[in-house]
């Protein structure tokens, strides 16, 4: 009897699944073209590929619009397809088709299109209380961003603003180094010219991460609220930022390194400052 009720399991599942042979299905364009610009859909999805982003969309409560599997992947269908919503409409394609949609050099035969919520700036100006914000401005190496993006949401920031020059948010590489986050901690693209007046105007103090001058992180105060901003790899913060900071903040560190890297840096800025709330 078990093994019969695995046996339907299996056959409605694949059920499910609906072949298509051809590049030219809308769905698909809008798939390819999402990842290939790292930009959302006409309908406001980003796309994302593979089998843990896809778990962890799911674990954070997000519907999947469309889910595409590889042929090959059949079995990895079958095992996913229980968790996802019944209407959602799953695709399965030829194994050369897919791999030519998806970004990944050694894909794992799942993709998906799904909507994510949507925050104006002065929405997340209304988190000020829950945590520090994050500026990225110009941050421009997607690994960076997710990297950042993680470590805000471990270390209980209230949510990221991206200013202009700042790598997409829906960026494949993004996503991937998220590990997730990105489902679940909100984030808002911004020109600085918009944002610097609603931080002020809401008594946010604004730091700024350098090299090696600026006050040390032991002796700065973490009270709330506060924006700390994360510049450019290269150049780090604009000029133009960089004089309306109320403070500059240093991470201590060798004197022949000329700089850590800008996701690790985020990343200890952003421990410390969870570190003092719990003090």
């Amino acid at each position: 009897m078990k093994q019969d009720a695995k046996a339907a399991r299996t056959r409605n599942q694949a059920a499910r699944l609906r072949p298509v042979a051809g590049r030219h299905n809308q769905r698909l364009k809008e798939l390819r073209l999402a990842f290939r610009r790292a930009e959302l859909t006409p309908q406001g999805e980003c796309a994302i590929e593979g089998v843990k982003l896809i778990e962890e969309a799911l674990r954070s409560g997000r519907q999947l619009d469309n889910v595409f599997f590889s042929e090959s992947a059949r079995p990895l269908a079958e095992k996913l397809l229980p968790q996802i919503n019944v209407r959602t409409e799953a695709l399965i394609l030829p194994n050369a088709l897919f791999n030519s949609i998806v970004p990944t050099d050694a894909p794992q035969g799942a993709a998906a299109l799904l909507k994510l919520p949507a925050f104006s700036a002065s929405q997340l100006l209304e988190r000020l209380s829950d945590g520090p914000f994050v500026v990225a401005a110009g941050l421009q190496d997607p690994g960076n961003l997710g990297t950042i993006l993680r470590s805000a949401e471990a270390f209980g920031a209230a949510g990221i603003f991206l200013t202009e020059g700042t790598v997409s948010p829906y960026n494949w590489k993004v996503l991937r180094g998220s590990a997730g986050s990105i489902f679940r901690l909100p984030f808002v693209r911004v020109s600085s010219a918009e944002l610097l007046p609603l931080l002020r105007a809401r008594g946010v103090r604004l730091l700024a991460t350098s090299s090696h001058q600026g006050t040390p992180l032991r002796r700065i105060s973490w009270t709330l609220p506060l924006a700390i901003f994360i510049g450019n790899e290269g150049a780090g913060l604009p000029r133009e930022l960089t004089s309306q900071m109320d403070e500059t903040l240093a991470i201590p560190q060798a004197a022949q390194v000329e700089s850590l890297n800008a996701g690790v840096a985020a990343s200890i800025v952003l421990y410390e400052a969870a570190r003092a709330g719990q003090r």
